[in-house]
């Protein structure tokens, strides 16, 4: 098992973002592990301290179901009607897995 060092990672990275091509797609062209390319984008992203999710429907005043999830002091009020991608970028930036 070959090891990178931080400037090969970063390199990948950016060659990845410069293809115009899937994640996975490119990681299986250039003989790399798919999982090991997504590990490699989410460092160089950093941790994510906000994410904005919009409503994707008006709803009256006052009348908004949500979901309520905490992480230690983190509590994250969010819409019931969130859509399950933006639901996913929420818990991601939370640094929790899926």
């Amino acid at each position: 098992m070959k090891r990178y060092s931080e400037e090969e990672k970063r390199m990948w990275v950016e060659d990845w973002k410069g293809s115009g091509t899937g994640r996975y797609t490119y990681a299986k062209r250039n003989g790399l592990n798919p999982a090991t390319l997504k590990n490699w984008v989410r460092e160089a992203e950093g941790p994510q301290d906000f994410v904005e999710i919009k409503p994707p429907l008006p709803v009256p005043m006052g009348c908004v179901p949500e979901i309520l999830i905490e992480k230690g002091d983190i509590k994250v009020h969010i819409p019931a009607a969130i859509n399950r991608q933006d639901l996913r970028t929420v818990i991601q930036s939370l640094g929790w897995q899926p």
